[in-house]
């Protein structure tokens, strides 16, 4: 069904922000409209839709609203991302995994009130893949912690908990090669935006990881604070 930009935009912002009323979506859609030619350009908005799509939106007089028949995929994703029990996430946990990963607002568009629904959708993502991956992993299953904690670092990449996650799926998977290597690409970024080191906490991680494998003779294995977790090599030659 094809309808112009302009009603895009205001079916958008309804199924967005639900029902608003009519002075609301005047100041959101037409800010730059003096009042009496936004009133008019949302009348003609609503006009051009109840003829294309009938019964899309619900004329109340002041309030505007999307049918109850409408179903809006935004915000089934905000309750699955928002309401992640425990019950939930101990058998649903890949498929909660794959509804979640491409749950895109609106690409392409760069309204400032779009922006900030984009980035308020990005964040329940971020948790709930957090939360996705912290649960399998401690049952174990770490194909869907690897794949939920670098979904998270895709959003964040400086965001610990979730680089946490990663490098112990990784570890507990067998791969500290992996495990060095989101590491060393947290360490680098953290150090290039912030100026500063990886904690103690993830550092840590690493540096049992290096002890423990197997066929280092010429490298020493490095406490957390070593210099080698702060991007300089520190090898001791046999």
């Amino acid at each position: 069904m094809h309808v112009a930009t302009r009603q895009q935009r205001l079916i958008a912002a309804l199924a967005i922000k639900g029902p608003l009323l009519r002075t609301y979506l005047v100041g959101l859609l037409w800010p730059e409209y003096p009042d009496s030619k936004a009133l008019e350009s949302l009348r003609v908005s609503v006009h051009l839709i109840s003829r294309q799509v009938p019964g899309l939106i619900v004329n109340e007089g002041r309030m505007l609203y999307l049918s109850d028949d409408v179903d809006v995929d935004l915000r089934r994703v905000r309750l699955q991302a928002r309401s992640l029990g425990a019950a939930a996430l101990q058998t649903n946990r890949a498929a909660l995994l794959d509804g979640l990963r491409d749950a895109q607002l609106l690409p392409g568009w760069y309204e400032d009130w779009i922006m900030v629904e984009q980035s308020r959708l990005q964040q329940d993502r971020l948790r709930a893949y957090v939360a996705i991956a912290a649960h399998s992993l401690a049952l174990g299953d770490t194909a869907t912690a690897e794949a939920a904690a670098e979904a998270a670092v895709e959003i964040e990449p400086l965001y610990e908990s979730a680089v946490q996650l990663l490098i112990q799926a990784e570890l507990q998977d067998g791969n500290p090669a992996a495990a060095l290597r989101a590491y060393e690409r947290y360490r680098k970024q953290l150090g290039d935006d912030m100026g500063l080191l990886p904690s103690e906490s993830v550092s840590a991680l690493l540096a049992g990881a290096l002890e423990r494998r197997p066929g280092l003779r010429t490298e020493r294995s490095v406490p957390p604070r070593h210099p080698w977790l702060s991007g300089q090599p520190a090898l001791d030659h046999a």
